[in-house]
């Protein structure tokens, strides 16, 4: 029940907005296509991380889980893989 409510209020709080006059304005640097696939490999890399990087950081790093620690190590070492091909490989 609670995902169909997020999913309705996700959906329905910026038509709300939108009918009571207001702009939304939206500027997303990329394609629709790599947010898509972005959102896809977020997907996957919780389903075979255990969890998402915010539960390992707080929780699991707060119980002394080894499997948090080498999860937390992996997140990070691969957003800052991808900052730095993104900047000053690619030139984003």
């Amino acid at each position: 029940k609670w995902r169909a409510a997020f999913l309705a209020g996700a959906i329905g709080a910026p038509l709300l907005i939108q009918l009571a006059g207001k702009d939304i304005e939206f500027n997303v640097p990329v394609p629709t296509l790599a947010l898509v696939v972005g959102g896809f490999l977020v997907g996957v890399g919780v389903h075979f991380g255990g969890g998402c990087p915010s539960g390992h950081g707080i929780c699991g790093i707060a119980r002394l889980s080894p499997r948090s620690f080498v999860a937390v190590a992996t997140f990070m070492a691969t957003a800052i893989v991808t900052v730095f091909v993104t900047r000053h490989v690619i030139g984003g």
